[in-house]
């Protein structure tokens, strides 16, 4: 079996838009008849980055893998960059703009649930260039 693959552009500052392409996931996975934990995992690892992206870096690229033994969600943005990951990985830190926190996003939860509800998460992040998220749940 080849690993099937999907990709989503994700918009920035779209809040109408936000957590459709965790929402396509979740239903294919869901179709593909994988555990409904995994399954889980992924939808809310992936929903709380493609809320950081749209919230914190104008948007990017998510790709997700799907092998036979993992999940593999890559999360690719040209946004500002983290600059300092392990606040940034602080349950409650936050530096969401208060418009952002008016409309119930921004509890500096994101980075916190993406790690976790996947297995294994990598964060790459380059200041002014922008960071790359690897998500993997294992099946």
């Amino acid at each position: 079996m080849s690993n099937l693959v999907f990709k989503y552009t994700i918009d920035g500052n779209d809040f109408t838009r936000a957590g459709e392409a965790s929402s396509d996931t979740k239903g294919k996975l869901k179709r593909m008849g994988l555990p409904p934990e995994a399954v889980r995992k992924v939808a809310i690892a992936m929903y709380e980055g493609e809320i950081n992206m749209v919230i914190h870096a104008n948007g990017g690229e998510i790709t997700v893998e799907i092998t036979p033994t993992q999940i593999i969600m890559t999360l690719a943005d040209n946004g500002p960059g983290i600059a300092d990951i392990e606040k940034a990985m602080q349950a409650g830190w936050s530096t969401a703009s208060e418009n952002v926190r008016a409309l119930g996003f921004g509890a500096g939860m994101g980075l916190p649930n993406m790690k976790k509800y996947s297995d294994e998460m990598t964060i790459d992040t380059v200041l002014g260039k922008g960071t790359t998220v690897t998500m993997k749940v294992n099946i």
